[in-house]
């Protein structure tokens, strides 16, 4: 068995107390230890080997260069309870990542992720890995700001960075994410480099290490409806980049609608009417066509969101996802 490297220190939080205060200083953290991983031995065994009665919730996310099926994945971060491992995937190669693969499409093993759109594009395409039972915590906060008044805006999707500094969820600023984006863009290959420099490690422990913590703060928040919803958009969102020919069959199957299935997930009891089944549809646009569907000064995009009027849920989630695959081939 490959032996671990000596850990690095990090902060983390795990499992907040009802009406805590915003983290407004690091010093409220435990200290955890940061594991770098080569090795699948090097993983827990509850991870690699996913089952009914060990059921985990992790926080996850994934670096890499020009991050989608032709880019290059670097590390995976996985967030613990106890730990965080950062998984090297250019150390670890196709091995390591593969020994990962029935975790990531396990329903077994909940992964809290903000935004997992490139994340699943990266893992489908260049390991053949499903992404699966994932809580996308920035289609979370949508249907949080909805169940509270606000208005949905498509395009006005929280950043990790906006989410951090939310008050109602961690209310910490996040200057070092900045500082990295400088780094990438003077040199995109950053996540390539090793030994990883103890800012990359950083870095890369920083994007998952609140995860669970955002994750605790919004389960109390949303209702039985909005779960359904997350749920179902966050199994979308995984394939939306993921074109399939044979229309996703051998993805995992969708979570059925509360209130038409003699089971639902998470045993909802829908409040008020079921919700509208929704259901993702990609466009696959010839090379140089791409100009006709955007139309003049996108004046095809506007017409469809006009005719949407943002009333339809299932609208509104083709509508999104049919914008992300429009920004992808243009």
């Amino acid at each position: 068995m490959a032996s671990l490297p000596p850990p690095l220190e990090s902060h983390l939080r795990l499992s907040p107390d009802p009406g805590e205060k915003p983290l407004n200083h690091e010093t409220q953290l435990p200290m955890a230890p940061i594991h770098i991983v080569t090795h699948a031995s090097q993983l827990p065994a509850e991870f690699l080997e996913p089952s009914a009665e060990r059921p985990l919730i992790i926080g996850f996310d994934c670096e890499g260069v020009d991050l989608c099926r032709h880019g290059t994945l670097c590390i995976m971060q996985l967030a613990f309870p106890n730990a965080i491992y950062l998984v090297d995937a250019i150390q670890g190669g196709v091995m390591l990542i593969n020994a990962c693969k029935p975790a990531l499409e396990s329903p077994y093993i909940t992964k809290v992720i903000h935004d997992c759109k490139r994340d699943s594009e990266a893992l489908y395409f260049q390991f053949g890995i499903k992404l699966n039972n994932v809580v996308d915590t920035q289609i979370a906060y949508s249907l949080i700001e909805e169940q509270e008044g606000q208005k949905r805006v498509l395009v006005d999707y929280i950043s990790f960075v906006g989410l951090l500094a939310d008050p109602r969820y961690c209310g910490i600023s996040y200057l070092e994410k900045e500082e990295v984006r400088f780094l990438l863009r003077q040199d995109p290959n950053f996540w390539t480099y090793r030994p990883l420099s103890e800012q990359m490690v950083r870095a890369a422990a920083d994007d998952v290490r609140f995860l669970l913590h955002i994750y605790y703060k919004m389960m109390e928040k949303l209702n039985q409806q909005s779960l359904w919803y997350l749920a179902i958009r966050g199994a979308l969102y995984c394939r939306c980049f993921c074109i399939s020919d044979n229309n996703f069959a051998d993805w995992p199957s969708l979570p059925p609608i509360p209130g038409l299935e003699s089971f639902s997930i998470y045993n909802l009891k829908v409040e008020g009417n079921a919700p509208e089944e929704e259901i993702l549809s990609v466009l696959d646009v010839p090379p140089g066509k791409m100009g006709r569907v955007i139309g003049r000064r996108g004046a095809s995009i506007l017409a469809i969101k006009e005719s949407c009027k943002y009333n339809s849920p299932t609208s509104s989630v083709y509508l999104h996802l049919f914008s992300a695959v429009l920004s992808i081939a243009a």
